[in-house]
C-alpha cells in the first residue's frame, strides 16, 4: 500500500523551504544495502537451522527468536533485529516499532558530540572525586591523631588477668582459637534513612572503594527509544558510558529494545524501562526532591539525574522540554533535542500552533529555518529558567525536515537574570524585499562598580521600536516574528571538539562522516565576531582563534548582531535581474570591508555583517554594471521598481555611480563596488559535503509506527 506523506495543505506551507516527495515507501529489509548483498545467501538457510539471540551479531544474518525471523541491520557498531514480512509486497512494510534510516546523519552526529562533550565530563568528575578523597582522606588523618594524642596512659599491671586483657588488647595477631568478627560487623551502623540518602560510613570503606574504582558513572537517557538503536550505539560506541536507560511507552518496542540488547552483548549497560517519557523523567525529579527534603544535615545525596538526556521525539519535543530539564544535571548537563515538525516553526502557515508549542511566532522568509532554531532555544530557555536553570547552546543545527539542537544546562540563578537581555522579536518584511530589523526585549547594560576597579550589569527595559511600521528599503509592511533567542546559537569550541572527534572517527562506523564533517566545519565557519570579540582576540595574542575563557559577565551579556542569512538568488528575482554569481557577490561585499560567509541552513546562502542597505546598493551596481533590465517591462510601483530606485532622481557621483538623493550613512561612504571575483573565492580549499543530497528515493520523516 503506498502511504501518502505530506498533505497538499502541507506542501504549500512549507513551500521551497523544504521540497517533499509525494509518497514514502517503507522499504523492506532486503533493500537496505548495507546487508543487500548478503541477504539473498542467508536466506537460502532452513528456518528451522537459523540461530538465536546468542549468536554473533553480523550484518544481514537472519535470526529466529520466538518463531518469528528477524534480519540484522547494522548501523555504527550496533545491530538491531528487524522482524520479516513475508507479506510486504514490492518491497514495502508497515513497522511496528519506528526505525529510520536516513537519520543516521543525526546518529553520527550526536555520538561524536557526546563523546566530545563526555571526555570533558568525565575528567572533571575525576577531578571532583580525587578532591573529595583527599579531603576524605585528610579528615580522617586529623581525626586519628586527635585520637592518639587524647589515648589515656597505660594502667599498671596488676595481675596475671589483667595482663592476659592486656596483651590481647595490644596484640596485633589474635591466637589461633580466637574467632575474629566479620568486617561488616566492624563497620559502624549507618542508620536507614541515612542509606537512602547515600551517606559514608565513618571509616570510609566506600570512600576507598570509589578511590580503587578505574572510572566515574556517565548515565544518558534515551526517552523515546523506538527500536532502541541510539542506545545500542551509546552502549557500544561511547567507551566511558556506565549505564544508558532506554525508554519508549510502547511495550512492543520494549521487548524489542531488549531482544537487540541481549544481541549485541549490552544487556549490562542498557536498562530498559516501559514507561511514559514525562513519568520517568518526573519520577527521577521527584525521587531527588523527597531524598532532598528528608536528608540529616549536610549529608550528600547520591543523585539519579542524568549526565545527558536525548530527545528525539515523532515530532516536536515541546511537552517533554519542562521534565527534561529538571531530569538533567544542573551542573552542566547536556540536553539533545530533535523537533521535526519543521511545517510548524519553519513556515508561516501555522503561526498559532508555534506559538502554542514553543512560545514564539515564526517568520515568512527564506531565513525562516534559523529563525526555527532560535524559537525552539527560547523555548527551552524558558522551561530552565524558572528553576533557575540556564542554558549554552554548544551546537544547533537546521537539518533536511528536522533540528537538532545540543544545550548545556547549569543552575545558575546569576546568568538567568541575563535572560531578558538576551531574546528578542524580528520586524520582517516577509511580504515586501525580505529585509528585516530586531529588537531586544531587555538590555544588560554594564556599569562601573562603585570602587570604580570593575563593572556590573544592570538589567532594564530597552526602547522600541527598532523599526517604523514600514520597511525602510520598499515600504512594504513588515510584521513581528518571536521572541526567540538572540545570543550565539554555536560555541565554537565545542564545535572544534566535535571536528576533532570525526577527524579521529573510522568511515566504516560512521556511514555519513564526510557530511558530519561538513556541516560542522560550515557551522564553524558562521561564528562572525564582534569588534569587541576581535580587539579581545588581539589582546590575547590569539587572533583568529575563539578561545573560550571562564564564563564572564560579558560573555554572558552577548548576543549575535548578526543572527540570519540572506539569500542572493531570491534578492535578484525581487529585483528583476540575474543573479551575480556567488564569488563576485562576496568579493564585492569584502572589498567593501564587511566579513562574509554561508550558512549551514541553506545552500547558496550568506551570511554577513553588512547592512541591508549596503548589500541592496551592491545588488543595484550589479544590475548597473554586469546585468542591466529592461525597465519598460518593469511595472512602475512595484516591488522591483522600489528596490531598483528607478522612480527617484538621481544623481552622478565622481565614481561614475548612481545613487538617489536620499540615501543612508553606509551607502553614502561608499565610492566604488568591485566585483572582485578572485576576492570572493574561498579560502578553504578543503572539499567538503556541506548540504544534503537526496540519499535515496522517496525519503523523508517516515510514516509512525504501529505498534501498541
Amino acid at each position: 500500500m503506498r502511504l501518502s506523506l505530506f498533505s497538499a495543505s502541507y506542501r504549500s506551507i512549507v513551500g521551497n523551504f523544504y521540497r517533499p516527495r509525494r509518497s514514502y515507501y517503507l522499504p523492506h529489509v532486503s533493500a537496505f544495502p548495507l546487508f543487500k548483498r548478503t541477504h539473498s545467501v542467508l536466506c537460502a538457510m532452513s528456518d528451522d537451522e537459523l540461530p538465536g539471540l546468542d549468536a554473533t551479531p553480523a550484518n544481514g544474518q537472519r535470526i529466529k527468536h520466538d518463531n518469528v525471523i528477524y534480519t540484522t541491520v547494522k548501523e555504527g557498531l550496533a545491530h538491531i533485529l528487524v522482524p520479516e514480512q513475508k507479506d510486504a509486497k514490492d518491497g514495502q512494510e508497515v513497522q511496528q516499532v519506528f526505525y529510520n534510516p536516513i537519520q543516521q546523519f543525526n546518529r553520527d552526529l550526536t555520538v561524536l558530540a557526546m563523546k566530545a562533550y563526555g571526555k570533558e565530563k568525565v575528567k572533571q568528575k575525576k577531578v571532583a572525586s580525587e578532591a573529595r578523597s583527599g579531603k576524605f582522606a585528610e579528615k580522617k588523618r586529623k581525626r586519628k591523631e586527635q585520637t592518639q594524642s587524647e589515648r589515656p596512659a597505660k594502667s599498671p599491671k596488676l595481675g596475671d588477668d589483667a595482663g592476659a586483657e592486656e596483651a590481647v588488647g595490644e596484640s596485633a595477631v589474635a591466637p589461633a582459637d580466637t574467632e575474629m568478627p566479620d568486617a561488616k560487623e566492624l563497620e559502624p551502623a549507618i542508620p536507614e534513612q541515612d542509606k537512602e540518602l547515600g551517606a559514608q560510613p565513618s571509616n570510609g570503606a566506600d570512600a576507598a572503594k570509589e578511590k580503587k574504582s578505574s572510572g566515574v558513572e556517565f548515565t544518558i537517557l534515551d526517552a523515546l527509544s523506538a527500536s532502541g538503536l541510539r542506545a545500542l550505539r551509546y552502549a557500544h560506541e561511547i567507551p566511558f558510558l556506565t549505564k544508558v536507560t532506554s525508554n519508549d511507552l510502547l511495550k512492543v518496542a520494549t521487548e524489542s529494545i531488549q531482544r537487540n540488547a541481549i544481541h549485541n552483548g549490552l544487556a549490562d549497560k542498557i536498562s530498559v524501562s516501559h514507561d511514559d517519557a514525562l513519568a520517568h523523567m518526573y519520577s527521577v525529579v521527584v525521587d531527588e526532591l523527597r531524598k532532598r527534603s528528608g536528608r540529616a544535615g549536610k549529608a550528600i545525596i547520591a543523585s539519579n539525574k542524568y549526565d545527558v538526556i536525548d530527545l528525539d521525539p515523532y515530532g516536536s519535543a515541546a511537552p517533554f522540554l519542562d521534565a527534561a530539564v529538571q531530569a538533567i544535571r544542573d551542573d552542566g548537563g547536556l540536553l539533545c533535542v530533535t523537533c521535526t515538525d519543521s511545517g510548524v516553526w519553519a513556515s508561516n502557515g501555522y503561526p498559532e500552533k508555534c506559538y502554542a508549542l514553543y512560545g514564539g511566532v515564526p517568520v515568512k522568509g527564506w531565513y525562516s529555518h534559523e529563525v526555527g532554531l532560535r524559537i525552539v532555544l527560547h523555548s527551552i530557555e524558558t522551561a530552565a529558567a524558572k528553576y533557575g536553570l540556564a542554558i549554552e547552546p554548544l551546537l544547533s543545527l537546521s537539518v533536511d525536515y528536522y533540528m537538532r539542537v545540543f544545550v548545556r544546562v547549569t543552575r545558575s540563578p546569576a546568568m538567568v537574570k541575563f535572560q531578558g537581555g538576551k531574546n528578542m522579536v524580528v520586524y520582517s518584511c516577509g511580504g515586501g524585499c525580505g529585509s528585516w530589523t530586531t529588537q531586544l526585549l531587555m538590555k544588560n547594560k554594564p556599569a562601573p562598580n562603585k570602587k570604580g576597579s570593575g563593572i556590573f550589569y544592570k538589567h532594564g527595559f530597552t526602547k522600541a521600536p527598532t523599526a517604523p511600521p514600514l520597511c525602510d528599503h520598499c515600504g512594504s509592511v513588515t510584521h513581528l516574528a518571536g521572541p526567540m533567542y538572540a545570543g550565539r546559537i554555536h560555541d565554537p569550541e565545542f564545535v572544534q571538539k566535535v571536528i576533532d572527534e570525526a577527524n579521529e572517527a573510522s568511515p566504516e562506523i560512521y556511514g555519513t562522516l564526510p557530511r558530519v564533517k561538513g556541516m560542522l566545519y560550515t557551522a564553524l565557519e558562521e561564528f562572525l565576531p564582534t569588534p569587541q570579540e576581535v580587539e579581545a582576540q588581539k589582546d590575547s595574542g590569539k587572533l583568529g582563534k575563539v578561545v573560550k575563557k571562564k564564563v564572564t559577565e560579558a560573555e554572558l551579556a552577548a548576543i549575535d548582531p548578526y543572527p540570519f542569512y540572506f539569500y542572493p538568488a531570491q534578492v535578484a528575482g525581487l529585483m528583476n535581474c540575474q543573479s551575480p554569481p556567488e564569488a563576485h557577490l562576496k568579493g564585492a561585499l569584502k572589498g567593501l570591508g564587511y566579513r562574509v560567509t554561508r550558512s549551514h541552513c541553506k545552500a547558496g546562502s550568506i551570511k554577513t555583517d553588512a547592512p541591508w542597505s549596503v548589500i541592496f546598493h551592491v545588488f543595484r551596481e550589479w544590475v548597473r554594471q554586469k546585468a542591466p533590465v529592461k525597465e519598460a517591462n518593469i511595472k512602475e510601483g512595484s516591488l522591483a521598481w522600489r528596490l531598483l530606485r528607478l522612480g527617484e532622481k538621481q544623481e552622478t557621483t565622481e565614481g561614475g555611480l548612481t545613487e538617489p538623493t536620499k540615501v543612508d550613512d553606509a551607502v553614502s561612504k561608499i565610492t566604488e563596488v568591485v566585483f572582485d571575483e578572485e576576492l570572493g573565492r574561498e579560502e578553504n580549499k578543503q572539499k567538503l559535503v556541506r548540504y544534503q543530497m537526496n540519499p535515496k528515493e522517496n525519503w523523508g520523516p517516515m510514516s509512525r509506527a504501529t505498534g501498541k
